[in-house]
């Protein structure tokens, strides 16, 4: 693998508390933390490009993350995203070609004992390295086409459409 290109873009992954409303912030990129302390065999950069709850992602902020990725040479890369509005980031950033794309995030925050974020990023680290071009979501285990998969909000999984 050559330098593994990250970039960030907020969502639960990186959410530092929930309070009894459910309220929170986004805060620093964890995966940085995560790759370091697991002792990777593998240089990666990380770019915090947003710091936002995938909700709250727009067109402009899909856009800026795919120019972000299309003028790096890595091409290789992983980002992390939330979960609501993964599926409709990686369609985006279909666009851009040669380059293996993987998607993930996490559905409890990375922070938290018990959380999938580690999985999720040991699934999708294996994912962008394994597969050919074109974006991917790695999530509960899988690794997915986004045009055949869907957040299933009741169950809290992806699945297959």
């Amino acid at each position: 693998m050559d330098n593994l290109l990250i970039v960030t873009t907020g969502g639960t992954i990186d959410k530092v508390y929930f309070d009894d409303k459910s309220d929170y912030q986004v805060g620093e990129p964890q995966i940085g933390r995560i790759l370091q302390e697991l002792g990777v065999a593998f240089e990666f950069r990380v770019i915090p490009l947003l710091r936002k709850d995938s909700l709250h992602i727009d067109a402009g902020d899909r856009e800026l993350l795919r120019a972000t990725i299309a003028a790096h040479d890595s091409r290789q890369v992983l980002v992390t995203h939330g979960t609501d509005t993964m599926v409709e980031t990686a369609k985006v950033l279909a666009a851009i070609k040669d380059k293996t794309i993987v998607l993930t995030g996490a559905l409890n925050p990375a922070r938290f004992r018990g959380s999938d974020a580690e999985f999720n990023i040991g699934t999708a680290v294996g994912a962008v390295q394994s597969l050919p071009a074109g974006v991917y979501i790695a999530m509960n285990g899988r690794v997915w086409d986004p045009a055949r998969v869907r957040k299933n909000v009741a169950a809290n999984r992806f699945e297959a459409l």
